[in-house]
């Protein structure tokens, strides 16, 4: 995985979320010679991150002034954050500390992108830049075409296309970003509930041959989330009776490449890339 900025730090922090991808990021980063220094959250980031990091802080959802003192203290003035908080853990696991309690008291709204510009800025008063997400991103970002799996069919590229616009909609109102259809029908939204289980909802209801969709907001700001799949989606995808996968290209990362190719191979899962106008 190259990296894009040949002038690279020598550290970095790291606010490490759920899923593979701080792990992969964290490893290459680590490989081409970036100390990586972690915050990670409990019941959310693998503890594998430890194998990678020089130093990691453990903290509940909502702990951001523990964040803060953690990369303060490690000296770090640019930091990335690689893969998501769940959305479920603001109801059942959010403990915010004096600093959280403080920036959330003058928010006008809980939307993603208040809370994470309110973090940026943080952040930035503490003199320590957000980078993007896809700055070391490299090969892990999916391209445009026939990626994976079989190549669609007539009526499977239908439901794509048809799925992208509708997937764009509910992203532009940021209730979600995936999209489960059949036929030019939506059969499931994605919602507070997540990717995985808004695709078993719309395989249920489907017949077999259901297309998902996933893109990026409009407005998508890359520091802060980027679209990702990977084996785990594929596999659901073939327990649901989901048969083809389209995804927005270069806004969406595909984590464990290699594993997900054999498992769209092997599942006979067609995967695609489009762009989104």
């Amino acid at each position: 995985m190259p990296l894009e900025d040949k002038s690279a730090p020598q550290k970095l922090g790291l606010i490490a979320g759920y899923g593979s991808f701080p792990l992969e990021l964290a490893e290459e980063l680590t490989a081409q010679g970036i100390e990586i220094h972690a915050t990670a959250v409990h019941e959310e980031t693998s503890p594998d991150i430890e194998k990678y990091a020089a130093s990691v802080r453990w903290l509940h959802v909502g702990q951001v002034g523990g964040m803060l003192k953690a990369f303060k203290a490690v000296g770090v003035t640019q930091v990335i954050m690689a893969g998501k908080v769940r959305k479920i853990h603001l109801f059942r696991n959010f403990r915010p500390d004096l600093t959280a309690i403080k920036e959330l008291a003058g928010l006008p709204d809980r939307r993603d992108d208040t809370i994470m510009n309110a973090v940026a800025g943080l952040l930035a008063k503490e003199g320590i830049q957000l980078l993007s997400q896809l700055a070391y991103a490299g090969d892990m970002l999916a391209g445009l075409g026939h990626l994976f799996g079989p190549k669609p069919g007539k009526t499977a590229l239908r439901d794509m296309e048809f799925g992208l616009q509708q997937a764009f909609g509910i992203a532009a109102l940021d209730i979600g970003q995936t999209v489960i259809v059949q036929n030019c029908v939506v059969l499931a939204v994605e919602a507070i509930e997540g990717t995985d289980d808004a695709i078993k909802r719309g395989g249920e209801l489907g017949s077999g041959k259901a297309v998902v969709v996933k893109v990026a907001k409009p407005d998508q700001d890359v520091r802060f989330d980027v679209p990702a799949i990977g084996p785990d989606t594929v596999g659901i995808m073939h327990a649901s009776g989901c048969k083809a996968l389209a995804i927005q290209a270069g806004l969406t990362l595909i984590l464990e490449r290699a594993k997900f190719a054999q498992l769209a191979k092997r599942l006979r899962i067609s995967v695609c890339g489009f762009e989104v106008t």
